[in-house]
């Protein structure tokens, strides 16, 4: 379906048009009717797959045609982490060049100087609020914000939030909310604490199944049984031996770790073998991994080695490649960490190093997925892998490991063409 055969306002679709953006993904096409018509939604939708546009563009036509005020807040988009919050902000700026709103971003890690831009938002009445939950109860505990003309409340990833202990926060928040308002949930996976919240705070909510929370097809799923101890020298000799094509460097490869003082060493250990990484974790001032994002989006670093700060709400469409260097301990987590690569139609590679102790965590994985991933041989010079059977769901179930892709690990990832847009559409 083309945006234009939706109900979206001339000036959304002008700043649609501007961006390059034709065709609607599914979660769109099945979304924004149901939130342009005024009902409560929840969606559940798997990261990269365009949820964030499948609110923010009904939300902008809504309020060009109801009756708000002005000088009041309208709308609040509440997210799990700063990053997310300003992939957000960012994604408003586009998609609402051509529209009469303001918007403002509230997260924690900025200078004095942000946190005076936030308050004057806060208290002028910006039109739209992008919010971490716990930044907006600061502002909320000391000053007095007036939440009685919010018409909209949207929850982005709010399977997360609950994660990261944020439901008393939301609760309070939703409390200083008029009820009579549109309110809007996102979140990857329908767990019982999220349909509690839902019922709590929704009013005959709309439910939007657009997939189970899997990993699309367009990422290749690959698995190295290897020690612990060689690693660090498989990473070495793979990201070494990269060339995704003729004469081109090697570009944006996330490799995710589970602590970050692993992330620290492995880091090092990276560069010390002239390999272009950078660090992200949380002990890093926001300034600090502002730049460092900054620099991976824009190619300036090659290799990214990170904590799950970056498992969600990054907004980097070309990473060919992501490796778990650590098998993450929650299915979860393994589609967020993935669902980094294959975005905006690109096809993508994920290789996790499953490691004897980790076994128990990747066999839960497979099961999850519901399928048993591709084996990758350990190389002959890093010396013996683990048994690879003991790394399966069950050994009898297990198909004989895949050998090398004609290609190497970046085949399959160049970019699909988009439709063209029906000329008619400017006429």
């Amino acid at each position: 379906m083309y945006f234009d055969e939706l109900a979206l306002s001339d000036e959304v679709l002008d700043a649609l048009w501007d961006m390059h953006f034709d065709t609607c993904t599914p979660v769109q096409e099945q979304t924004i009717p149901v939130i342009l018509d005024g009902n409560d939604v929840i969606s559940c939708a798997q990261t990269g797959t365009g949820k964030t546009a499948a609110y923010i563009l009904p939300l902008l036509t809504n309020l060009q045609y109801d009756n708000h005020d002005p000088n009041r807040l309208n709308a609040i988009i509440m997210a799990p982490t700063r990053e997310l919050a300003q992939q957000i902000d960012q994604q408003m700026e586009g998609f609402g060049f051509y529209v009469p709103f303001s918007s403002v971003a509230i997260y924690g890690g900025n200078d004095s100087g942000a946190w005076g831009t936030q308050v004057t938002g806060l208290q002028k009445g910006a039109d739209i609020v992008i919010a971490t939950p716990g930044r907006l109860l600061s502002q909320m505990n000391i000053y007095d914000i007036d939440f009685s003309g919010v018409k909209y409340f949207i929850l982005d990833e709010a399977d997360r939030m609950l994660d990261m202990g944020f439901y008393d926060d939301i609760m309070t928040i939703v409390n200083k909310l008029p009820k009579d308002r549109q309110t809007i949930m996102f979140s990857a996976t329908m767990p019982t604490n999220i349909r509690k919240m839902a019922k709590a705070i929704m009013q005959n909510p709309v439910e939007v199944q657009i997939a189970i929370s899997r990993p699309p097809e367009s990422i290749r799923q690959m698995a190295v049984d290897i020690f612990e101890t060689q690693k660090t020298m498989f990473l070495v000799r793979l990201l070494g031996d990269w060339q995704p094509e003729a004469g081109e460097k090697l570009k944006k490869v996330i490799i995710f770790v589970g602590k970050k003082q692993k992330v620290k060493e492995l880091t090092r250990a990276l560069r010390a073998n002239h390999i272009d990484a950078r660090a992200m974790h949380s002990d890093l001032e926001q300034k600090e991994r502002d730049e460092v994002m900054l620099d991976f989006r824009n190619g300036k670093v090659d290799v990214l080695v990170a904590t799950d700060i970056v498992s969600r709400g990054i907004d980097v469409d070309d990473i060919p490649l992501v490796i778990n260097y650590d098998v993450p301990r929650d299915a979860e987590d393994y589609v967020h960490r993935i669902g980094r690569t294959a975005r905006a139609e690109n096809k993508g590679e994920a290789i996790t190093l499953v490691s004897p102790e980790d076994k128990r965590f990747f066999n839960k994985i497979e099961r999850f997925l519901q399928k048993i991933i591709e084996r990758v041989p350990l190389p002959d010079a890093l010396g013996a892998a683990p048994d690879s059977s003991v790394c399966s769901l069950a050994a009898d179930d297990r198909k004989p490991s895949s050998k090398r892709r004609k290609g190497g690990w970046h085949a399959g990832r160049n970019r699909k063409p988009k439709h063209n847009r029906p000329a008619s559409h400017k006429q």
